[in-house]
């Protein structure tokens, strides 16, 4: 027996032992990590048993793993959630998620703000199947409702965006789905459970990035869906089909990182409204966006549905060009340049360069990145070190 299902834990100990047995094979006190892509049955019989039953057991790794189910199941209690999807990715579980609930002829609305890279996949790979995206303004939710015809299946943010950090109304969002009959997804990858549950808000499924602050070590590769679990029956049936699984020993590293979920976030948060409001205040700075900040401009929102803010800053340099702000960057010690967030190293890079390099700047400013925005990611370093390695930074 593991934890008591009927039973309100706090999100540590749900962290360290949620989905977990209490007593473990070979008496272990960690999962063993069981590399096997196939199991193997003691007859025939048993066979028909594991068919006809539908018993919950290994058959081939495709279709799942000890490992993995005992990370789903802690994830699913994480996020308040009935049952969870686990991919080698995140983009491989919105991908998936994307071709389970989508047809020919079939719409979805995104959000402008979303991850580029998910926008891209529907609007240049499923279109080439007869699936048609809309676009509108982030946090316009009558452009949203508007934009809904009988057609549209399904409704997709992110909360926070990255890197702009705007923050959706989930109640609101869930609401159009609903009244439209129309299924919602919010990808909060930077919000993270500890800091906001969209389920409890009536949103279908809630998407992370696990790569990030989950697994929180920069190590690995993961996404995850989590909802109800019959509306997850499609989904999880066409990863068995498309094989966007991940290996056991992923799974061992996630679970491994899972168990400080909670002590790490506490951290991130601390840290990334301290800097926030270091940056704010500094005369080298123009704009900074934190949900943190009685400035943004959706902070209300974010104050009254999230719990913390994460270690997510994006902010703008005063009077600075594309290479005068490079050099601001290349002056930090302590964060290194690189993409990706939510490990407890602090990482920091330029969206213009990073990211959207390859694009026009009319194509660029389209998308609210401007030549002269930093993106950081705060770790778990010590607060003033982290304020003081930016404040040398940026006065040169």
């Amino acid at each position: 027996m593991g934890l008591e299902k009927n039973r309100q834990y706090g999100d540590s100990t749900v962290s360290v032992h949620g989905g977990e047995a209490h007593h473990k094979a070979l008496d272990s006190i960690t999962d063993p990590v069981v590399m096997a892509s196939t199991y193997t049955f003691s007859d025939t019989q048993s066979v028909i048993d594991y068919i006809e039953e539908n018993q919950q057991r290994g058959e081939y790794g495709r279709y799942g793993n000890p490992n993995e189910a005992v990370v789903e199941s802690k994830l699913a209690q994480l996020e308040a959630g009935e049952d969870a999807v686990l991919y080698s990715s995140g983009m491989a579980a919105i991908v998936g998620v994307i071709m389970a609930k989508l047809s020919a002829g079939d719409e979805v609305v995104f959000f402008d703000e979303c991850y580029h890279r998910s926008r891209e996949f529907c609007s240049k790979h499923m279109s080439r199947f007869g699936v048609v995206t809309r676009q509108v303004e982030a946090c316009n939710y009558d452009a949203m409702e508007a934009a809904i015809t009988p057609n549209t299946k399904l409704l997709v943010s992110e909360s926070p965006t990255n890197p702009h950090l705007s923050v959706v109304d989930l109640d609101r969002f869930a609401a159009i789905g609903k009244r439209n009959n129309v299924e919602t997804l919010i990808d909060a990858t930077l919000a993270t459970p500890y800091n906001c549950r969209p389920l409890i808000h009536g949103v279908d499924y809630v998407l992370h990035s696990a790569t990030k602050y989950l697994a929180g070590h920069n190590d690995l590769l993961a996404g995850v869906i989590i909802g109800d679990r019959v509306k997850l029956e499609d989904i999880r049936y066409l990863r068995g089909i498309l094989g966007s699984i991940n290996s056991a020993h992923n799974c061992y590293l996630l679970q491994r990182g899972l168990k400080t979920f909670d002590v790490r976030m506490a951290r991130h948060n601390a840290n990334g409204q301290a800097v926030a409001e270091f940056l704010e205040q500094h005369p080298r700075v123009e704009k900074v966006y934190y949900p943190g900040l009685a400035s943004h401009k959706y902070h209300d929102i974010a104050r009254a549905q999230m719990s913390g803010f994460g270690g997510l800053i994006t902010f703008e340099v005063q009077d600075a060009d594309w290479r005068q702000t490079a050099d601001i960057v290349d002056r930090c010690r302590i964060p290194k340049i690189g993409p990706s967030l939510g490990g407890v190293e602090s990482l920091i890079e330029q969206p213009m360069v990073m990211s959207y390099y390859e694009l026009p700047a009319t194509e660029r400013a389209s998308y609210g990145i401007k030549d002269n925005m930093i993106r950081m990611a705060i770790g778990i370093e010590d607060t003033q070190d982290l304020i003081d390695d930016l404040d040398q930074a940026l006065k040169g």
